[in-house]
C-alpha cells in the first residue's frame, strides 16, 4: 500500500504555512476595505460614515468566514478553512444605483437589495449546486477574467484620482 498523500491533503511546513495564511489575509483585507471605499465615495459618504462602512463590511467577512469554516448544518458552510471577503462583481451595478440616488437613502435601498438578493441567493443554493457540472474551469474562468476587465475602469479611473466616475454605458 502506498503511503503518500495526496498534494491536496498535504500538512504544509509552519513558515509555509504562515506566509501563504498571511498572503491570504492581506488578499482578502484589501478587497474588503476596497469595494466599501469605491461603495462609499459613489455614496458621497461622509469619512466616518464611510470608516463604518469598512468596520461592517470587515465584521461580517469575519462572522461568514467562521461560518463557513465550522459550518452551521451539512448544508450550511463548506466546512473548510477559508476566508470569505467581498465580491468587486456587484461593484458597478451598486455604483450606478449610488450615482441615481446619493446619500444614505441610496445606501439603505443598496442594502436591502443586497439583503433581498442574498435571502434569494440561499433560497436557490441547492438547485445551482446540481447545476456545477455545466460549468467546467473553462466558463467559470472566463466569467471571472470578464468581471475583472470590467472593472479595470475602476481602477484605472483611481489611478487619475475619479475614484466612482465610471463611463455610462
Amino acid at each position: 500500500m502506498s503511503t503518500s498523500v495526496h498534494p491536496v491533503d498535504e500538512i504544509l511546513p509552519v513558515g509555509k504555512m504562515a506566509t501563504l495564511g498571511l498572503q491570504h489575509v492581506l488578499i482578502m483585507y484589501a478587497g474588503a476595505v476596497a469595494v466599501p471605499l469605491i461603495i462609499g465615495r459613489a455614496l458621497q459618504l461622509s469619512p466616518e460614515q464611510i470608516s463604518m462602512l469598512i468596520s461592517a463590511d470587515l465584521f461580517v467577512c469575519g462572522i461568514v468566514t467562521l461560518i463557513q469554516s465550522f459550518g452551521m448544518t451539512q448544508w450550511f458552510g463548506v466546512q473548510l478553512p477559508v476566508m470569505m471577503g467581498v465580491t468587486f462583481a456587484a461593484v458597478a451595478p451598486i455604483v450606478s444605483m449610488a450615482k441615481a440616488t446619493p446619500g444614505i437613502e441610496g445606501a439603505q435601498l443598496i442594502f436591502g437589495a443586497v439583503i433581498g438578493a442574498g435571502l434569494i441567493s440561499i433560497l436557490i443554493a441547492p438547485i445551482v449546486s446540481r447545476m456545477l457540472r455545466f460549468f467546467p474551469p473553462v466558463v467559470t474562468g472566463t466569467i471571472i477574467a470578464v468581471i475583472g476587465i470590467t472593472l479595470m475602469r475602476i481602477g484605472i479611473n483611481w489611478i487619475f484620482g475619479n475614484p466612482v466616475d465610471l463611463p455610462h454605458q
